[in-house]
């Protein structure tokens, strides 16, 4: 077992900034080259700050044209401005839509005609109770995979390359035999870590139906972001001094997104490299079952 591998399966090491200084030092300095989205567009969900952010300014700096999809443009204001002062060469348009409100989904697609290099979907949200959609479904669902699915599916002839900005978290849950969250009692952070599993098991079948499209999955570690402060305060400060940086989150996005050789499509990413789906031998999915949740998600977004 290698050093990468050890990193893994330890999980503190891994996750945290350690890992990424370890892992990095063997990273090419020119991979993604210099350049190398000139010309091209970049949608980021969810990048009025943390990982989206930071992805949007990774993804500026290689040439891309960079559209920020936020809730609330108003909002976003602040983020263009940083982002601009960051990378003053660069182009950014912010676009508003409710990644979760499906009709909402619907009315951007309709409007987005060019040739979109990638796809980034890294809106997040973890509510304190249980909450619907526009249009009834749970939040964290609707954010995480429905929004997300309907979009890709929506924009699929002018694609590249999709990535879902997944979480490490979803290693602790199986694949929900209820996806809406109805009968259970509702718990915040198996409500996102239960989405996220749905999105690295969806992923396969999502690079299946869109070939030659690269789909991708990945998770960033543990960073530190408003997200995990407002969310998660107690383990944000108890792991504050080994959280990664926003912009170390976001590499494995970027080099996604940008890296000159073409990724294998429908895995698993961290740290530039495939991972396991499953560590855990009581949350693996039968091929039934994978199934069933695409059916019962693409129906759920409208798509035939």
């Amino acid at each position: 077992m290698n050093l990468d591998t050890v990193l893994d399966r330890l999980v503190v090491p891994g996750y945290t900034r350690i890992g990424y200084g370890l892992r990095s030092r063997g990273w090419p300095a020119d991979d993604p080259a210099p350049g190398s989205l000139t010309g091209k567009t970049a949608v980021v969900t969810g990048a009025r700050s943390g990982l989206g952010k930071a992805t949007a300014a990774g993804l500026a700096r290689l040439g891309a044209t960079v559209r920020l999809l936020v809730r609330d443009a108003e909002r976003a204001a602040s983020t263009l401005a940083d982002l601009r002062r960051e990378v003053p060469s660069a182009e950014f348009v912010v676009d508003e839509c409710d990644i979760s409100d499906l009709d909402a989904v619907r009315r951007y697609a309709a409007g987005l005609i060019d040739p979109v290099h990638a796809l980034i979907h890294n809106a997040g949200v973890m509510p304190p109770r249980r909450t619907e959609s526009a249009q009834g479904h749970e939040l964290t669902l609707a954010t995480h995979v429905l929004g997300p699915l309907l979009l890709t599916e929506l924009l699929k002839h002018q694609l590249s390359r999709v990535v879902f900005v997944s979480s490490g978290g979803m290693y602790t849950q199986p694949l929900p035999t209820d996806p809406e969250y109805r009968e259970a009692p509702y718990k915040p952070a198996v409500a996102y870590a239960r989405s996220k599993r749905v999105q690295v098991a969806l992923t396969p079948l999502l690079a299946a139906e869109l070939t030659p499209v690269f789909v991708g999955a990945m998770h960033p570690g543990w960073s530190e972001t408003p997200g995990l402060a407002e969310s998660l305060p107690g383990f944000s400060r108890l792991t504050r001094p080994f959280l990664r940086t926003a912009e170390e989150g976001a590499d494995t996005t970027v080099w996604l997104a940008a890296t000159e050789s073409r990724p294998a499509t429908g895995k698993f990413w961290h740290d530039r490299q495939i991972r396991p789906a499953h560590y855990l031998g009581s949350t693996r999915e039968s091929d039934a079952a994978r199934q069933q949740m695409w059916n019962y998600c693409r129906t759920a977004c409208g798509i035939s």
